[in-house]
């Protein structure tokens, strides 16, 4: 599923918040200095429902000048943006500011907004959507649609949102191989939780349990609990707004403009080479040597420019320069970033981060000019990541890797680390790499073996993970098989119902007749506890019509792990294994071998059942047998919490 954030954006007293209300029914004016200036001060959030069950975050960013820092705050995970101009005002400075904002911070896809068209006449709307025209040429936004509107009204929000359906459904993915990073916008406490703070999910999947790295302070935490837009969700994907409940943390410790990220993800530094920007409607000259603030994620920093191949940047120019800050910075190259002018304040410049934790370089240097020319290009890194690919799913070690380029292991690990943080390789193993691409045609062939599988199987959970291996995987080791297929899952691909993978939004769909049966035969088995029937029996249980039905639900149940098939003909209810496993697990706690006769005993059962289950437990490498006794197996370990799959 994609997961996409809608950013407004435009002057003052435009209607961006109630136009944000008007898609929503959300209004995003959170604090009483807000309700009584009726005026945005803080961001503020929302999600859009689209009628085909797609959902967007929306961010409502402050249209005063004076608020620009808490714009650009929120501003770094947009993917689309509603510029708003009001009818009765046309484009102002702060349109002007913010425009130059967004295409500064890449973003590529948006629409204009003329809201408050209930105020003026036809002709008026009709000059300035010429205005708006105009005042777009040249941007990302040239060309693109002007709806307008009036959030008092009602006119057009209906065209207006199911315009953003389609953008947010024309949206590209976002690449969840790279590890997580969320810049931290708020920061507060809840009653019975603790510390949370939220911001935009800009990189990987986030979930519970995760250890995150507070950086550039660099303790680290675990992720208690995790909300999108108000739910509660076991893992958030880049493109979401997300609350995180940080264990063991105090408000004190966290701040706006720190970053959670993967531990050992994302280095600070105080010094970033980049690509740097004047904009071409910039009324200053950049200087080297300069002081100017850096916004970048969540974050502002006071920092020095120097310009690395010239004494002057003009407006409309741009050069390779180094950002030298007084506070240290978690950035990784690649982001955008936005400048501001020393004093006064205002906005005059941008760019991208080329290396985010370079040497003091001196001005002029021409080795260095080259190295960031091969950085921006990405000429350097190509090598390396056709060298991966070329080795398919084999995924190649440092010292293979190190071998095949005539390179030092030690120079080469550095480099790799930044393709995986880039997304561009993955570690499925323990340094041990794949190519981005490679991964991407496994998906495809995986995709294409299960919806396969699911047309001729639709009643069966998935295919069982041996078989899927055998298929997708023929020939590879199956430690190498088994970390391919968990990466896919971790992307949200596919999903492990007991021991088989399905597509994630698989499900198995019964009839209603089919329904009844299923919920018959559970009763049955529940009640009859470890003495069950045989499957004969339970067929027997149901007329010839309906034996086709019953056979193929007892499948769906075995193979979603609903009911044990401890032998061809006899299966158990799920609980009653899970208690089994259990009752077995303490009972090793305390002794290293167990008899057939005190298995028996143990369970209360007959010779029958005990035998059943324990040939079940060999058969899986759950115990094994060394003459009349039973010890623990390779796949012993964690028995009582263990899954019906084994």
């Amino acid at each position: 599923m994609k997961h996409v954030i809608i950013g407004t954006a435009g002057h003052v007293d435009h209607g961006k918040t109630l136009l944000v209300k008007a898609l929503t029914g959300i209004d995003t004016d959170r604090l009483v200095e807000e309700k009584k200036r009726g005026i945005t001060i803080e961001l503020g959030f929302a999600h859009l429902d689209f009628d085909d069950g797609t959902q967007a975050g929306i961010v409502d960013v402050p249209g005063h000048e004076k608020f620009i820092k808490n714009m650009l705050a929120g501003a770094g995970g947009i993917d689309l943006a509603m510029l708003v101009v009001a009818a009765d005002e046309g484009f102002m400075p702060q349109t002007v500011e913010h425009l130059g904002i967004l295409s500064l911070l890449g973003i590529r896809e948006g629409l204009v907004v003329i809201t408050k068209c209930d105020m003026v006449d036809p002709e008026w709307v009709e000059m300035v959507k010429e205005d708006v025209r105009a005042q777009t040429a040249g941007t990302f936004l040239e060309g693109k649609p002007v709806y307008t509107v009036s959030a008092y009204t009602g006119q057009g929000i209906a065209g207006l949102r199911s315009k953003l359906g389609e953008l947010v459904r024309q949206a590209s993915e976002k690449n969840l191989r790279i590890p997580f990073r969320l810049p931290i916008d708020r920061v507060f406490s809840v009653d019975g939780f603790g510390t949370v703070v939220t911001g935009t999910l800009i990189e990987g999947a986030l979930a519970v349990g995760d250890m995150a790295e507070v950086l550039p302070t660099l303790f680290q935490a675990r992720v208690r609990n995790l909300q999108v837009h108000g739910k509660d969700v076991d893992t958030a994907f880049a493109g979401q707004r997300v609350a995180v409940n940080l264990a063991g943390t105090k408000k004190a410790d966290l701040a706006r403009g720190d970053t959670i990220a993967r531990p050992g993800s994302v280095r600070k530094s105080l010094m970033l080479d980049v690509r740097l920007q004047n904009l071409k409607n910039s009324q200053r000259t950049i200087l080297s040597g300069s002081q100017l603030h850096l916004y970048h994620g969540s974050s502002v920093r006071l920092s020095k420019v120097v310009l690395l191949d010239r004494d002057a940047l003009q407006p409309g120019e741009s050069c390779y320069a180094q950002l030298r800050m007084t506070e240290e910075l978690a950035a990784k190259c690649g982001d955008r970033f936005v400048v501001r002018f020393y004093s006064p304040l205002e906005t005059i410049g941008g760019g991208v981060v080329l290396d985010d934790s370079p040497a003091r370089h001196k001005r002029g240097d021409s080795r260095v000019l080259e190295a960031l020319a091969i950085r921006e290009s990405g000429s350097g890194d190509e090598r390396l990541e056709q060298t991966v690919a070329e080795q398919g799913c084999a995924l190649p070690g440092l010292d293979k890797l190190a071998g095949l380029l005539g390179r030092e292991a030690e120079e080469l690990a550095e480099e790799l680390g930044a393709l995986c943080a880039a997304g561009k390789l993955l570690e499925p193993l323990p340094r041990r790499y794949l190519a981005g691409s490679v991964f991407d045609r496994l998906w495809d062939t995986c995709r294409g073996l299960l919806e396969q599988y699911h047309k001729q199987n639709p009643l069966h959970a998935g295919m069982k993970v041996a078989e899927l291996r055998q298929k997708l995987l023929k020939g590879a080791d199956q430690a190498v098989a088994d970390a391919l297929l968990a990466a896919l899952a971790r992307e949200g691909k596919i999903k492990a119902v007991a021991d088989r993978y399905a597509l994630a939004e698989f499900t198995v769909r019964l009839t209603k007749r089919q329904t009844a049966i299923r919920d018959r035969i559970l009763q049955s088995y529940r009640k009859a506890g470890l003495e069950t029937p045989g499957l004969d029996e339970i067929y027997g249980m149901f007329e010839a019509k309906e034996q086709t039905d019953c056979k193929q639900v007892v499948e769906s149940l075995v193979s979603g792990g609903g009911l044990v098939m401890l032998t061809p003909q006899l299966c158990i209810h799920r609980e009653v294994y899970t208690d089994v496993c259990r009752r077995t697990a303490e009972h090793f706690a305390g002794s290293q071998e167990l008899t057939l006769a005190e298995f028996r005993d143990m369970l209360s059962t007959s010779r029958k059942y005990a035998l059943a289950v324990l040939e079940y437990y060999d058969k899986n490498k759950i115990l094994k047998k060394e003459g009349d006794l039973r010890r623990p197996g390779p796949a012993f370990s964690g028995l009582e919490q263990r899954d019906a799959a084994l």
